[in-house]
């Protein structure tokens, strides 16, 4: 017996305002919900999945030895492809200088390259000195710095830093994606009417390949058979693994540095029936 079923999904989803975790806790504008209008944290634009299903039907009808031995085999591989979870670029400091501790949104820029990001140097008059016109101190001369310069002028994200103006929309960048191949196969035996077994070896992430999804702590995704590979639903981004969304950080958009990798796991399982 061989059995099938599959799906495509190309389903947009816009919203106006997102949960804290992959954008920061509060509107850019609170009065222009419609300058906030972009990808939903939940629109994984498309997901495609096929699921297989095959009763190998060699040796089923021979003797007890050659059925138990050769016969009686069920393979169930299952692929998963689904596009990332969208990100809000932040800065990682107080821009707009309103005095919450969230941080803001970045500057873009619209002849940057790709998904590159860069931090900023102040830009000081001649009232201080080079050593006082520092990033660090810019708090403390503000009425001599007259702005911010792109240490990568190439960059499509840049830090806005103290008194500048964010430019970057919500959720922008792309996280990665799914793309995934589990399988079953099933060895049944049959010893008497009564008494039978069914020995199972269930690969998740087969072709071991790197899944940095925003998921859990490292091992807690498919790595420890949790099924995070396959999850729909918005994840987040908290702690440390949120330096991934500030341009000015080297790691800015590497996913591989802030989430597990979900590599391949194998696990085993035995019934009995009586």
């Amino acid at each position: 017996m061989f059995a099938r079923a599959g799906e495509y999904r190309d389903a947009p989803w816009l919203a106006s305002a997102g949960r804290k975790r992959p954008c920061p806790p509060v509107l850019d504008d609170a009065t222009d919900l419609a300058a906030d209008r972009a990808n939903s944290a939940l629109d994984h634009r498309h997901r495609f999945t096929l699921a297989l299903l095959y009763d190998v039907p060699f040796f089923k009808n021979g003797n007890a030895l050659t059925r138990n031995v050769l016969g009686n085999w069920e393979i169930a591989p299952i692929y998963t492809y689904q596009t990332g979870e969208w990100y809000t670029v932040q800065d990682g400091v107080d821009a707009n200088l309103n005095g919450d501790s969230a941080g803001d949104r970045s500057i873009t820029n619209p002849g940057g390259a790709g998904n590159t990001g860069s931090g900023v140097v102040p830009l000081c008059t001649s009232a201080v000195t080079a050593a006082q016109c520092t990033l660090d101190n810019v708090l403390n001369i503000p009425n001599a710095v007259v702005g911010y310069q792109a240490i990568n002028p190439g960059a499509k994200y840049i830090q806005a830093y103290y008194g500048a103006l964010a430019t970057t929309g919500r959720n922008t960048l792309l996280g990665a994606p799914t793309n995934n191949f589990d399988a079953t196969a099933v060895k049944r035996f049959a010893f008497t009417e009564r008494y039978k077994a069914e020995f199972a070896v269930q690969a998740f992430n087969l072709l071991n390949h790197p899944q940095f999804l925003p998921c859990c702590f490292a091992g807690a995704g498919p790595g420890a058979l949790g099924g995070a590979t396959n999850q729909v639903a918005s994840q987040g981004i908290t702690g440390s693994a949120r330096n991934a969304l500030e341009p000015q950080n080297g790691i800015f958009g590497k996913w591989n540095s802030v989430f597990p990798s979900e590599a391949r796991a194998l696990q085993l399982s035995l019934k009995i029936f009586f």
